[in-house]
């Protein structure tokens, strides 16, 4: 056989869409809050205040994360071809994701022990300061999100590459990080309002409460981030639907019955499936192959055929 036709017959592995701008976002996410972590961190110690420097520290777990988010990029597009992923690298970047959401849990505990500490041990905050600090954070923020968000929505409508996926795109991965700029924010924003009403009217406790408010929204993100990276990680990703719609497919033509079936995610938007079937009358395999051409998701499709020597359960002329 030639070589050229064996490659036409071989399986496609490589399920990772690399998306350069992607990469490039997230690096200059990083970088902008780098610098803004270093600033709250040494702001909130020196004016006192609970709500900034919680700010800063889980600004610098949120570095820690988009290094994941980097590495998970870069290490998939090295990868892409490596045949000792069975599957391909696509997983990976819901690895990072997941990775990250636990990160992002482990702000929320700090900052919620933390805050619920300053209710016993109040420090004197300076609110002017503190408030100014704030500020340019909530401004880093929402500059990262627009740069992130951008590159989010840019990937759910897809390339031509990726013909038909266009309705299944999910980056876990840029998901997470996004998920990362949008607690920093909402920190900032609470901080900012705790810092207000402390310096007008003496609330000082405001500050600590807006922590643990923060903790708790970010907790909420992180399980929902959790929860949907898990089950991709876990094989159990893939709704009924799609298995029903596999199986209803194969059993339409001839007298075909799935026996056996498999599915499940190889990445973010990539399906692979293990089909065995019971039939009278076994065709070559590319014609069933073909039946599923219809399901825009399955890109690595593997079909084994049994032949049933018993009686027909159908008669020949309803196997066409």
């Amino acid at each position: 056989m030639h070589i050229h036709k064996l490659k036409q017959w071989q399986h496609r592995h490589n399920f990772f869409v690399h998306r350069e701008q992607n990469e490039k976002n997230t690096l200059r996410v990083m970088i902008l809050t780098a610098v803004t972590m270093v600033v709250e961190i040494v702001a909130g110690v020196a004016y006192g205040s609970m709500a900034l420097l919680a700010d800063g520290w889980h600004m610098g777990t949120h570095v820690a994360a988009f290094l994941i988010t980097l590495f998970a990029y870069r290490y998939s597009r090295k990868n892409a071809d490596n045949p000792d992923f069975s599957f391909g690298p696509g997983k990976i970047n819901v690895l990072g994701g997941f990775a990250s959401a636990v990160a992002l849990a482990v702000v929320a505990l700090v900052m919620a022990v933390e805050s619920f500490g300053r209710f016993f041990t109040p420090v004197e905050i300076h609110y002017s300061q503190s408030m100014l600090v704030a500020g340019v954070g909530l401004a880093v923020n929402i500059a990262c999100a627009f740069l992130l968000h951008g590159s989010h929505g840019h990937d759910h409508h897809g390339h031509g590459q990726d013909h038909g996926d266009h309705h299944h795109h999910e980056d876990h991965n840029l998901k997470a990080a996004y998920f990362h700029v949008l607690a920093d924010a909402l920190t900032s924003v609470l901080a900012i309002v705790a810092l207000l009403f402390g310096g007008l009217y003496g609330w000082w406790a405001l500050d600590p409460l807006m922590g643990i408010v923060g903790a708790l929204v970010i907790t909420r993100w992180a399980w929902g981030l959790l929860k949907e990276s898990s089950a991709i990680l876990l094989d159990a990703g893939v709704g009924g639907e799609v298995r029903e719609r596999i199986r209803e497919t194969i059993e339409a033509e001839a007298d075909n019955r799935v026996t056996d079936l498999h599915v499940w995610k190889v990445g973010p938007h990539h399906l692979s499936t293990i089909v065995t079937l019971v039939t009278h009358y076994p065709r070559p395999v590319e014609e069933y192959r073909q039946l599923l051409e219809g399901i825009e998701q399955l890109r690595h499709i593997t079909i084994e055929v049994i032949q049933c020597m018993d009686e027909p359960c159908v008669g020949l002329e309803n196997a066409g």
